[in-house]
């Protein structure tokens, strides 16, 4: 897990939905509330190049995690990260409670606007800070939340030949329910 050494238990795997990388980290990074265990580095992105991030972010398999300035500049070294559209929302579970955004870059090498698109994509998590109560105590309660500061960043390289052509990610769990056998043969259905 890059320098992030912590004492995890034994088949600890770090596998956060977009809810959990905004609600439980970036909301608890941004509000200055501390968690445990502290695995996501501060690392300010934009001097590194994707591949140079192994050692420096929280790396969990083929994918990098780390805390980050917001910032407009996302050009590094070699290159510069491109954005791929616009915010993608994301909701509390079973609510419609929006709680962040997410938003898709891919790094490009060379030249801002003259780069060669490679297979590397950042998935960049913003809090969401939309309109609210506006009530004295609820904007007291949330003084000292800075929503533009911190984002949490995905980094990854996206391997096209694996892909199935449906544009998805599986989060762990579909990975666990898509792998059990099924065997549905065996079940008798009532006439």
């Amino acid at each position: 897990m890059g320098d992030n050494n912590v004492n995890l238990p034994p088949g600890f795997r770090f596998c956060p939905t977009d809810e959990e990388l905004v609600v439980h980290f970036l909301q608890r990074k941004a509000s200055l509330l501390p968690y445990h265990p502290d695995i996501i580095p501060d690392l300010d992105l934009y001097p590194y190049d994707p591949w140079d991030l192994d050692g420096k972010a929280m790396a969990e398999g083929n994918k990098w995690y780390f805390y980050s300035r917001r910032t407009q500049n996302r050009i590094t070294s070699n290159g510069y990260w491109n954005s791929l559209g616009g915010d993608e929302p994301i909701f509390a579970t079973n609510t419609t409670k929006r709680v962040g955004t997410k938003k898709y870059y891919a790094f490009y090498i060379g030249e801002l606007s003259q780069g060669v698109k490679t297979n590397w994509i950042m998935q960049e998590y913003r809090l969401w800070h939309g309109t609210g109560s506006s009530s004295k105590s609820s904007k007291r309660r949330n003084s000292k939340i800075d929503h533009s500061k911190w984002v949490v960043c995905r980094v990854y390289e996206h391997n096209y030949d694996d892909d199935d052509g449906s544009g998805t990610e599986l989060s762990c769990l579909d990975e666990v329910f898509l792998s059990l056998d099924d065997d549905f043969d065996e079940i008798s259905l009532p006439n």
